[in-house]
């Protein structure tokens, strides 16, 4: 969704933004949004008897919205004086955001004021839209974005949050009819193992619905995300590195492959992820190419069917089968 109109971002300044502790951004002047933000210039949001589900990002506040994200996903919208389609980002962002009834916050952060964020979501061109959800950084899109796009980027983030146990809400003042439903009960029990990190437990929970119920496409959503989160969960930012390069130096290497496929969806980079298993299964016959293909297929569940990315993934999967 980037666009030829969105510019690249200015050098960040020399100390990054850790997501993870405290951020020191005193020496930083904050600037007003543009009007599209719907936020004042002190950064308090124009609602009244309501939750704060539209803020501007300052460095009182940055820290607090990375903790929030733990209760629900906070959409950070990176915007810029300099680019014409930051206003018109916000005001999208805005508006759809409002409409999720408190499932989602939106932060406005102008790079201007405060490059660290740039740097630290690796930002190229503004505007930018990135998710945090647990403290960790989820990429949504650059540029433009209608708000039907805007939409299907946030169901798949809401069910994303999902998997990873954030299923709050700030929706005080926000219509019964928005309410989510109870989930039901073999799908908390998964939630609920996901949230104290038991992939295996939320596996076999979502197994047990997939057999009472094999049209549960939730269900298999969902167990398609947990088992990746298991094979995941026990490398390291080295071990993760090392697979790359293995990658890299050896294309038919399948448990490389694999796992860097694994890696490029979960981080956010889908097209890499898929990609990467289509080239594989193009040039490979036999049991190997049929593992790829398996795991492939349970990567188009973690994306979700509708998906752009994995319709063009498909194509391109039936081209090299056939």
């Amino acid at each position: 969704m980037s666009s030829p109109a969105s510019r690249p971002v200015p050098p960040a300044a020399a100390n990054p933004l850790n997501l993870r502790g405290a951020v020191d951004l005193s020496s930083l002047k904050q600037r007003p949004a543009p009007s599209g933000a719907g936020t004042s210039a002190e950064g308090a949001p124009q609602r009244t008897g309501a939750p704060e589900l539209k803020v501007n990002v300052t460095e009182g506040n940055f820290q607090q919205l990375v903790e929030l994200s733990a209760q629900v996903p906070v959409v950070f919208a990176l915007w810029a004086s300099y680019s014409p389609e930051s206003a018109t980002m916000l005001d999208v962002l805005g508006r759809v955001v409002e409409s999720y009834g408190g499932r989602l916050v939106l932060g406005a952060a102008d790079i201007d004021a405060f490059p660290q964020l740039a740097q630290a979501f690796q930002v190229q061109a503004v505007p930018t839209a990135v998710a945090v959800l647990k403290g960790q950084p989820v990429p949504l899109f650059q540029g433009g974005a209608d708000e039907q796009q805007v939409r299907s980027l946030f169901d798949e983030l809401l069910k994303v949050a999902a998997a990873n146990g954030v299923t709050g809400s700030l929706g005080a003042g926000a219509p019964d009819d928005d309410a989510p439903a109870p989930l039901p009960p073999l799908h908390q029990a998964a939630f609920d193992a996901i949230e104290i990190g038991d992939y295996q437990a939320a596996a076999d929970a979502y197994r047990q619905a997939l057999n009472e119920m094999p049209s549960d496409h939730e269900a298999k959503a969902g167990l398609a995300q947990v088992e990746l989160m298991a094979r995941l969960q026990p490398l390291s930012a080295q071990d993760s590195e090392a697979m790359r390069a293995l990658a890299a130096n050896e294309p038919d290497n399948l448990e490389a492959q694999l796992l860097v496929a694994d890696l490029d969806v979960a981080g956010g980079h889908v097209e890499d992820g898929l990609n990467r298993l289509v080239s594989f299964i193009g040039r490979n016959f036999g049991p190997e190419r049929e593992t790829a293909r398996v795991r492939l297929l349970e990567l188009f569940d973690v994306v979700g069917a509708s998906d752009e990315r994995v319709a063009k993934a498909r194509q391109a999967l039936a081209r090299v089968l056939f």
